[in-house]
């Protein structure tokens, strides 16, 4: 075994564990109401021949098998909402991959029938990542200059290691999906591109270390990652958070959020990263972080009742050229329960200076899970995607997703609903933390998608790509 050189691997395993990365291994899973996608790679022997294996997950008869062409399948005329599992072996005998699951199910659909398509999905019951976690999470979402798309997600368990980034690529416009690389120790990972040059921010794990690295290759390969600044990897003391963000420009400088602080200690402080945009993002000390503020209860027109604090901000400026970190407020047992925001003030010249409370926003996703804004040139508007309570009985849903719209950051209006599944248990089901982007007309957005027997609405078994066409004509 030899010392790193970079931080990708195709795939990671751990170092117990190393002949798995040398044998078949399923890198990617899709599944749809009667079959499953799926890609695998073997590093062992690219050149061999393989076999596909699959029954019905609990099924006591033998495994069902079809010779593999290429290092993609599709096992199909399956049963919908029914438990597979299935797994690749040489055909020589010589090794096979661990075994995986999926369910089928629909893919999620808008209102109206546009559905989905699907980047990658993870069971709750499969094994395969549980040194990082169970659930797939935290999309985040480039587009290449020469328009192919890079779609990251980590892998989540509450209390787990939380340590594993999946990296997949589309060329078709995210029509379909091919897996790149790992990323490993990778959390809450923001990809993104700069003069040309593609980077990815992130951190070591939960409240650990806040790292960046760049791909000279599209992804494929990484620089071994720079530790920008120091955190606790542990979920029980206060360390950095970052989930994906949007990443703003502005007074000659890259603007992004942060958290910093443990749900065990009480919750979260706020803070701004930045870096002079001609300087070397992959050198530390050309990073600043603002000082951390707190939520204050007593700011004016703070909602009534213990919020759970701030978290997850989107950079924007607003039309009197403020730069604003705009954030999410828990409410859930608050008055009101949903729908505001907390917009906080930077001060672009002194960047190390603690943001300033501005004042309290309504904003019908402003509250209870993460709102992605960002301002908009051709429309003149801010745009924001995140998810809207329609129950008051239930403010912390995550089943109704909505498109939002503003001409000054402060008064908002929904444009569409994008997913309304509140005939679902909100219980069970999410569509949540969404990273977005504008691909001429049409608005592409990334989901953490709890669908189809996840286990919960929070903990996602899919990541899911959805195109809004022409979504400008939804803006009125």
């Amino acid at each position: 075994m030899k010392g790193i050189t970079g931080w990708g691997y195709r795939p990671y395993r751990p170092a117990h564990r190393q002949q798995e990365a040398r044998a078949p291994f399923v890198v990617r899973i899709a599944p749809e109401e009667h079959h499953i996608d799926l890609e695998w790679i073997d590093n062992g022997a690219p050149e061999a021949e393989h076999q596909l294996y699959w029954r019905e997950k609990d099924g006591e008869g033998p495994y069902r098998s079809q010779v593999l062409m290429g290092t993609q399948a599709r096992i199909e005329g399956l049963d919908c909402d029914a438990d597979y599992a299935f797994y690749v072996e040489r055909t020589d005998g010589s090794a096979r991959s661990a075994l995986r699951l999926a369910r089928t199910g629909a893919v999620p659909a808008a209102p109206d029938g546009t559905r989905g398509s699907i980047v990658n999905y993870l069971h709750p019951e499969d094994e395969v990542y549980a040194f990082s976690g169970r659930a797939l999470c935290s999309p985040s979402f480039v587009k290449l200059d020469n328009g192919a798309l890079l779609a990251s997600m980590d892998v989540f368990a509450g209390k787990a290691p939380q340590n594993l980034v999946l990296i997949f690529r589309s060329d078709d416009g995210g029509r379909t999906w091919r897996y790149v690389t790992d990323l490993f120790p990778c959390y809450w990972a923001t990809l993104f591109t700069h003069k040309g040059r593609l980077y990815i921010q992130a951190c070591s794990t939960e409240y650990g270390d806040i790292l960046i690295g760049e791909s000279t290759d599209e992804g494929t390969t990484w620089s071994k990652p720079v530790r920008l600044f120091v955190g606790s990897s542990s979920h029980l003391e206060a360390g950095w958070q970052r989930t994906p963000m949007p990443i703003l420009s502005h007074a000659g400088r890259l603007w992004v959020s942060v958290d910093y602080g443990a749900w065990a200690l009480g919750g979260h402080s706020i803070g701004a990263l930045s870096i002079d945009e001609n300087d070397d993002l992959l050198v530390s000390e050309n990073w600043t972080c603002t000082e951390l503020v707190a939520y204050d209860p007593d700011w004016p027109g703070a909602p009534q009742g213990r919020t759970s604090g701030l978290l997850e901000g989107s950079m924007v400026l607003n039309r009197q050229g403020q730069l604003l970190n705009i954030l999410r407020i828990g409410l859930v047992g608050c008055t009101p329960s949903h729908g505001v925001a907390v917009a906080l003030e930077a001060d672009a010249a002194q960047p190390e200076r603690a943001l300033q409370f501005h004042r309290f926003i309504d904003l019908p996703s402003g509250s209870n899970s993460k709102t992605h804004i960002v301002y908009d040139a051709v429309s003149d508007l801010y745009i924001a995607v995140g998810n809207v309570c329609v129950d008051p009985k239930t403010p912390g849903q995550r089943n109704v997703l909505a498109l939002q719209y503003s001409k000054d950051v402060y008064n908002w209006k929904v444009a569409t609903l994008l997913l309304d599944y509140r005939h679902e248990n909100p219980q069970d089901v999410g569509f949540q933390y969404i990273y977005f982007l504008m691909d001429g007309d049409d608005l592409l957005y990334l989901s953490r998608t709890s669908l189809n027997g996840a286990r919960n609405f929070h903990d996602a078994n899919y990541s899911v790509m959805h195109r809004v066409k022409d979504f400008r004509k939804l803006l009125v």
